[in-house]
């Protein structure tokens, strides 16, 4: 058989004095095999806009079942990156695939806009003019806000569309809008409403840097070097409580023989703060004295023999190396009633006159022993357990101090060390240890208070935005109450932990690790000191602290931020809003911003429920794994509190992009691959290729060779279909033949499309895009370009045009073709349209206006598959012995043998009954047989040796035209230089043309 490529044909007829190029059938199409999609691409995007693809799909959906995925929004703040574009060509493949499979799949894209990220840049451009924010009036900033996150939000959009992605680009939602700023606030009321809504004063993470209140999913964790030290409580009291037997109170009686609680913390800051010590209530703890101090040492040790020291009996060693204590003796254990009745002293004590307090012992569970002493120093101003054990023991508030104020700088209520930083705010050193500690820790030295101190390089938690680590601070701010009963009567957390049970999740362990979260985070945290984004938009009781409810109040509030946005609850008079019912004087009107993650937690709200091309609730959200904790959590809560239910049904998620190395990317490591400088130089196709052929549910490699795996991909399938093209040129409805008609080998390929349509339809359905990659490129590649097109290539080139083998081929091909494209396009978007249009040409049509095809049932025959699995099987292993003629130069081409094939299983060889093995081999002749092979043919290494070939070379003559070597070349006059069948076709051609 003929190269094409090579154009053989006329070579080798060029002795017998006719040129039969003319007489074949030589693949033809305009579909080129360079793609040049850098180029190519945004033509084609031209021409869906000038199409108004967008609602075209709606036009050809209307009337079907909607399936929506709700859009995640972006931050509209700086350029997209590989990991935004890798999720947003997921989203893609979701909803194209639906549209495709019958779905009014609808899009409509979104972007977050309000928050410090953006309110942060805009301080920065007034400071490069010489305005500080607090010299900018406040409708002047916002102003600035929301023209920086517009400006962002253009440029983005037009970076996602380079990618692709179909979707309302014209009209997409933003947390901006009027309206949506007005739903946000009505959202926030609701919760008012449920009376979910309440301001506590307890300890949040607060940035110093960015002078506000975090939450959770705001926080990222980071390796952090801390100063640790051991202080000295001393113990001053034992009082009994009622019930408690008598203790030894010879114990602390002796103040020359003093006795000290020994505590252990990261965080030296936090000493002023200190109220109480915790202790495990499980735990074994003893009275340790010491004998003597280690020797040699050039500086004099902080404790000194005679000193007694209460610890855990784990961490004692610990503890005595830490204190430079050479020996000690254990000499009484303490019980955990021993322990709970001590009173210590505050080890600040004498300092400033601001600590002459009694320090408490507390059972808490949370205590350990696994570090420090076996005691936790408590400031409940200063930690959520700290909190939780203080309020606990004596149900209060009050005594907690605010010994941080918002700069992280130390108030009046730390006395002697007022101004002091926690942090560093600003400058080079921003983030980094102020001189809180060093004054704490020299002020326990000179009180005598200290055991010891080191350096720990530890888990913090840090900003997401600011990078710069955060403290716990009591500060009051407003929360929204997860255990409190709701409309329902289960309270929030139950209802989105019931509505989390009853999510699908891809992968299935999103489940467990968004329940986890949901089960152990605090109340949710939705106060923010900042200037942009949606006021918390109520009104408190200056007396009783009651937050006002009121029906008429609250619609007056929403209609006017409908009207003039947020910035109308900074602008309009209170007694505007209160009305003749209250006087603006008895009311304190709030003017904290809400926290970003209600903002977009409350999307399906003003984005799902309030479009009516869409629906509430969402088939499917899809996000980054880092939104468990972030958008998918504050919209299940959001919606789990107004509506009793998560605002989807299902949750897919995947995973960060990393280097080729599995090292996060990062400018410093030099290891960054922006998605412009993929689609520059290899097009926004190989983007999408690469994450449909990933194992997106997992962090996601990138390098230049991964990249360069997905443009090899990609020219193999891009030949594929351009030789499926080519092969079919000139092909119409009549030449079809109808499946019984077809030689078995049509038959196969038929069943496999059959079995694939399943395969590809199942795995779009479950969002298994690598599977459907995976499936559709192995058919590709293995099945056709490999085997099928391989095989029939003689047939397509050679036969007669009305030869049946060869209308069975092309009409297998045609249906091959349309299957092929339409499956690859929710991934190729732009190739399967070029290829699509090459096909067939219309001035309004598009590949992305078809469905997945309909698939006969007859065609399927797994009887059939499983019998022509052998035959592969058999094909293999004389494509591996001519493999080895070929390399040792025995032969030239496949066609230049006549394989003896030896097949041992008996059910092997039967599968060959009927069918041309000389064909399936791409040999001029074969014969298999079942006699045993002698040791000298060849058998695949590793295999039972079921199939043994011996490579016998061809006999008679080479056919001009086909260029298989066959006794009865010469033996017709009429044409000495050709095979029968290539005798009739030229005839057959000669007569057409003469005709």
């Amino acid at each position: 058989m003929p190269d094409a490529s090579k154009n053989g044909a006329s070579k080798g007829a060029a002795s017998e004095g006719r040129d039969y190029k003319d007489t074949l059938f030589l693949p033809e199409t305009e579909f080129p095999m360079r793609a040049g999609l850098p180029k190519r691409e945004p033509q084609w995007l031209e021409r869906w806009a000038k199409l108004g693809m967008y609602e075209r799909l709606r036009a050809d959906a209307k009337g079907r079942e909607k399936f929506i995925l709700h859009d995640g929004p972006p931050y509209a703040n700086g350029h997209i990156h590989m990991g935004t574009a890798l999720t947003k060509v997921l989203k893609d493949l979701i909803v194209r695939s639906k549209q495709m499979a019958g779905y009014d799949a609808n899009f409509v894209p979104g972007w977050d806009c309000h928050g410090l990220p953006i309110e942060w840049q805009v301080e920065r451009e007034f400071a490069e003019k010489g305005r500080k924010k607090r010299d900018v009036p406040t409708a002047e900033f916002r102003k600035a806000c929301r023209d920086y996150a517009q400006k962002w939000l253009d440029i983005q959009r037009e970076e996602f569309k380079r990618l692709g992605p179909e979707g309302d680009w014209d009209n997409p939602y933003t947390t901006m809008a009027f309206a949506s700023e007005a739903k946000i606030a009505g959202e926030l009321l609701k919760f008012a409403e449920l009376g979910l809504l309440y301001r506590g004063s307890k300890p949040v993470m607060w940035s110093p840097v960015e002078q506000t209140a975090l939450a959770e999913a705001e926080i990222e964790y980071h390796d952090h070097q801390s100063t640790t030290i051991w202080v000295k409580f001393p113990v001053n009291s034992v009082i009994l409580r009622e019930g408690d037997e008598p203790t030894n109170w010879d114990l602390v009686s002796n103040p020359d023989d003093p006795l000290n609680v020994v505590i252990w913390t990261t965080t030296p800051w936090t000493i002023p703060g200190n109220r109480a010590i915790c202790f495990g209530p499980k735990l074994s703890y003893s009275v340790y004295k010491v004998v003597e101090m280690q020797a040699d040492l050039d500086f004099e040790p902080w404790a000194k023999p005679g000193e007694r020291f209460v610890v855990a009996d784990a961490l004692a060693e610990s503890v005595r190396e830490a204190g430079l204590i050479a020996k000690w003796e254990r000499v009484a254990e303490l019980s955990a009633q021993q322990l709970r009745s001590m009173h210590c002293d505050h080890p600040l004590k004498g300092f400033s006159g601001g600590y002459e307090f009694d320090v408490p012992l507390l059972a808490g569970d949370h205590v350990t022993d696994e570090a420090g002493t076996g005691f936790v120093h408590t400031a409940p101003g200063h930690g959520q357990e700290d909190y939780i054990a203080w309020v606990s023991a004596f149900g209060t508030q009050k005594e907690i101090p605010h010994t941080v104020d918002e700069f992280g700088a130390f108030t009046e209520e730390a006395p002697g060390f007022t101004g002091e930083q926690v942090l560093v705010i600003e400058g080079k050193k921003k983030g980094k240890d102020g001189g809180a500690n060093k004054a704490v820790i020299d002020q326990l030295i000179a009180h005598g208070k200290l055991l010891a101190r080191g350096r720990l390089t530890h888990s913090y938690p840090h900003s997401w935005r600011s990078k710069a680590p955060v403290i716990f601070r009591n500060t009051p701010q407003w929360f929204i109450a997860l255990d409190k009963p709701t409309a329902n009567g289960k309270t929030l957390r139950e209802n989105a932990l019931a509505a989390i049970d009853a999510t699908g999740f891809t992968p299935a362990a999103g489940r467990n690790r968004i329940r986890s979260m949901v089960e152990g985070r605090p109340d949710w945290l939705i106060s923010r000191q900042r200037a942009w984004g949606v006021p918390i938009t109520i009104f408190v009781h200056k007396e009783t602290g009651e937050v006002l409810v009121d029906e008429a109040v609250n619609k007056r509030i929403t209609d006017a931020i409908t009207t003039g946005g947020a910035d109308a609850w900074f602008e309009t008079d209170s007694q505007d809003f209160l009305g003749a019912d209250y006087k603006a004087g008895d009311y304190e009107k709030v003017e904290d911003i809400l926290d970003v993650w209600f903002d977009s937690g409350s999307t399906h709200a003003f984005c799902l429920e309030e479009r009516e091309d869409l629906k509430w609730p969402a088939d499917v959200y899809c996000e980054g794994s880092d939104q468990h904790r972030g958008w998918f959590q504050s919209s299940l809560l959001e919606a789990c509190g107004t509506r009793g239910r998560a605002p989807y049904d299902h949750v897919v998620t995947n995973g960060f992009v990393v280097d080729g190395e599995g090292r996060k990317m990062s400018k410093s490591l030099g290891n960054v691959m922006a998605p412009d400088e993929v689609i520059k130089q290899y097009g926004a196709e190989i983007i999408r290729i690469w994450v449909a052929s990933s194992d997106y549910t997992d962090d996601l490699r990138i390098s230049k060779e991964i990249i360069g795996s997905a443009v090899d991909s990609y020219r193999r399938l891009r030949n594929t279909l351009r030789y499926l093209l080519g092969a079919l040129n000139g092909f119409e409805d009549a030449e079809r033949l109808d499946a019984a008609e077809m030689p078995e080998l049509e038959r196969y390929i038929l069943h496999r499309l059959a079995v694939l349509d399943e395969e590809v339809r199942e795995g779009y359905d479950k969002f298994d895009f690598k599977g459907v990659w995976r499936k559709i490129f192995d058919f590709a590649s293995l099945e056709l370009s490999a085997f099928y097109l391989d095989v029939r290539k003689d047939s397509l080139y050679c036969d007669a045009p009305g030869d049946k083998r060869r209308r069975a081929a092309r009409t297998v091909m045609a249906e091959v073709f349309d299957r092929l494209v339409l499956w690859l396009s929710p991934i190729c978007v732009f190739t399967a349209e070029e290829a699509w249009l090459t096909r067939y040409p219309s001035e309004d049509g598009s590949v992305h206006l078809a469905l997945f095809p309909e698939t006969p049932k007859g065609w399927r025959d797994d009887a059939l598959g499983a019998k022509w699995k052998k035959i592969r099987e058999v094909r293999r292993v004389v494509t591996g012995a001519l493999e080895v003629e070929r390399r040792e130069k025995r032969i030239g081409a496949s066609l230049e043998a006549a394989p003896i094939v030896h097949v041992a299983d008996a059910d092997l060889l039967k599968a060959y009954h009927g069918l041309d093995a000389a064909e399936l081999f791409i040999t001029s002749g074969a014969s298999l047989t079942g006699d045993p092979a002698p040791e000298t043919a060849f058998r695949l290494e590793g295999e039972s040796g079921a199939v043994a070939v011996e490579p016998v070379e061809a006999e008679g003559e080479k056919c001009a035209r086909c260029w298989r070597i066959l006794p009865e070349v010469g033996v017709h006059e009429s044409h000495p230089d050709l095979c029968e069948r290539c005798i009739d076709a030229v005839e057959a051609v000669d007569a057409k043309a003469g005709a």
